[in-house]
């Protein structure tokens, strides 16, 4: 399938972050965009309406426009692994109609198409390292191509962008399946990336991985992917991320703390407001300033200037990109300060993740009560990795649980729960609790005063609860 022959693209789960990037990119090209969703608010509603990117509610045959039934060649339909994937109504109809259909995961395999592919893998940290990849290539005038699974990406005013001038595309190398049930492929199979940098191997989707073995199974093939040329970037300081890198034929180029490293971070603090560090690389250092606070921020940037150098980028391009670099949206994320209370939002939703988040909260607001509000997200993840959840939230002064937010590829587990999680945790933290979504704000109110800082955490709806605070308490 070549792009320049599409006239029309269908996206079922248009407001899912994957499909939201490719649906700009498509727009990018001068493509008809169209849409189909549930109701609910969510983080891409935003970057939609500003992009004039319409959408139906509801899944129907009807949603599809007219001019993709009627011009069949010059159509696609690309749909998300949720919402029945294949078997939804809108797919069941197109592929009827002789109207060609995608996975998301196999969409973003042909956006990636006679470009130079840069993927960033790994579970924590593939969403910046991918942004702050695209940050320095725009910065450096290269005009990339990116689509990257986010909400927004303020210093680049958007998640997708299709550039025809430029060679290279950014995009999230993701393990999880293109259509469970349907289509059992890693995603990230369906990239033929020239370059891919790996933050780290962990164990995270226990609903389609039976072991650990098998997902570093799926990373492993993901990496031999790479052309004889191609590149692998991976984090010396992840154990299972570099052995399994080292078992790839890739030419392997590492960085991170580990005294071995290539791209080898020193010296990292917190100053007025800004992370700092020193990256040293063939013997010589190079010092850099942050906007976003963590360790873990600052070896995904040592991931970006690693690849940006593979890519013939000095460090002082990255010094001065890297500067300007505001974040994500939902990667601690500050909301404001209101009456005192300052409210920051994170996708964190695996054990590695919070623990990092909270180490970056406490460098961040060293003399501030930090309260985690931690929404679990599916059943299956939260039982997989339970004892690794309940010593999590050192870090945090309270830590309080909302039900679990149950994925639309799941059924409820009753033999697990947030209540279980809160006792459990209890055993390792001195203030944690369950509370209700309905009781939250009051019990926030009741309990929290100036100075408090507020951490949502999780990976469902809680962004929605992050605002509410930041308005009412």
């Amino acid at each position: 399938m070549n792009l320049k022959s599409l006239k029309h693209v269908h996206f079922t789960g248009i407001k899912g972050v994957g499909l939201t990037s490719l649906a700009l990119c498509a727009q990018d090209l001068g493509i008809k965009t169209s849409g189909s969703d549930l109701e609910e608010e969510f983080v891409t509603d935003a970057i939609l309406k500003k992009r004039n990117i319409h959408w139906k509610i509801g899944f129907s045959p009807q949603n599809i426009p007219s001019p993709v039934y009627d011009q069949p060649s010059k159509s696609l339909l690309i749909y998300t692994a949720a919402h029945n994937g294949p078997k939804n109504p809108e797919v069941v109809a197109a592929k009827k109609k002789g109207i060609p259909t995608l996975s998301h995961a196999q969409a973003v395999g042909l956006f990636m198409q006679d470009k130079i592919g840069i993927s960033i893998c790994g579970v924590g940290g593939k969403t910046t390292t991918a942004a702050m990849v695209a940050h320095i290539l725009t910065e450096a005038n290269l005009k990339p191509s990116f689509a990257i699974g986010v909400g927004n990406i303020p210093s680049l005013g958007t998640p997708g962008r299709f550039s025809k001038k430029g060679k290279h595309f950014v995009v999230e190398g993701d393990e999880y399946f293109a259509a469970p049930g349907f289509d059992d492929t890693p995603k990230f199979l369906y990239q033929h990336p020239e370059i891919i940098g790996v933050t780290n191997v962990s164990f995270d989707h226990p609903d389609v991985y039976k072991s650990f073995a098998a997902t570093k199974k799926a990373y492993l093939k993901f990496f031999q992917t790479l052309p004889d040329n191609g590149v692998l970037v991976a984090c010396a300081d992840n154990k299972v991320s570099l052995e399994t890198a080292k078992k790839s034929p890739a030419n392997l180029t590492t960085y991170g703390f580990h005294p071995q490293a290539d791209f080898r971070l020193k010296r990292y603090h917190i100053a007025a407001g800004k992370a700092l560090f020193t990256l040293s690389y063939q013997g010589m250092d190079q010092d850099y300033v942050l906007q976003v606070p963590g360790r873990f921020n600052a070896l995904n940037a040592a991931a970006a200037i690693a690849i940006a150098s593979h890519l013939g980028l000095n460090q002082k391009v990255c010094v001065e990109s890297l500067k300007k670099f505001a974040g994500t949206m939902r990667r601690f994320e500050n909301l404001g300060t209101n009456h005192g209370l300052t409210i920051v939002d994170d996708y964190a939703h695996h054990p590695s993740q919070i623990k990092a988040t909270l180490k970056a909260a406490q460098d961040w607001f060293p003399d501030q009560r930090i309260i985690a509000v931690f929404q679990p997200h599916t059943y299956s993840r939260t039982k997989a990795l339970f004892d690794d959840f309940a010593q999590s939230f050192g870090d945090s002064d309270e830590v309080i649980f909302l039900p679990i937010y149950a994925s639309s590829r799941e059924v409820a587990d009753p033999t697990i729960s947030s209540q279980k999680l809160a006792q459990e945790t209890s055993k390792h933290h001195p203030k944690a609790s369950f509370q209700p979504r309905a009781n939250l704000l009051q019990y926030l109110k009741d309990s929290t005063g100036q100075g408090d800082v507020i951490l949502t955490l999780g990976a469902g709806d809680i962004f929605l609860l992050s605002q509410k605070l930041l308005k009412h308490l």
